[in-house]
């Protein structure tokens, strides 16, 4: 069973960067599509970023700001957003598919982390 660790969320001005990161144990997910997904209060999950084996994928809003890398020797997944905005405030999660097919669906995703707040200032 894999288990996914999100960390690097904070607090940080409009403007700034912060690089997030997913740890996974228990399994590889080397061959796995994975995503972040974020919620804020009283919105529904978005499904931000992805990465499987057609490509990577970003949701309108995050497009040019945002960057999913994985490291398969490391079984981690990264998130760089740069020029974050105050609605980019939420909880981020990790999340992994059993299969390599990257969905932009986040029930389609099968593990996920227990997330990380990250909260932009104006």
């Amino acid at each position: 069973q894999v288990q996914l660790v999100e960390s690097g969320g904070g607090l940080v001005q409009a403007g700034g960067s912060l690089r997030l990161s997913c740890a996974a144990s228990g399994g590889t997910i080397a061959n796995s599509a994975v995503g972040w997904i974020r919620q804020a209060p009283g919105k529904e999950r978005e499904f931000v970023a992805g990465r499987g084996e057609s490509g990577v994928y970003y949701a309108e809003s995050v497009k040019g700001r945002f960057s999913i890398t994985k490291d398969n020797g490391k079984n981690t997944v990264y998130l760089q957003m740069n020029g974050l905005k105050p609605e980019d405030t939420a909880v981020y999660f990790c999340a992994a598919r059993a299969s390599a097919v990257l969905t932009s669906v986040p029930a389609t995703y099968k593990f996920w982390g227990r997330g990380t707040q990250v909260t932009v200032s104006s």
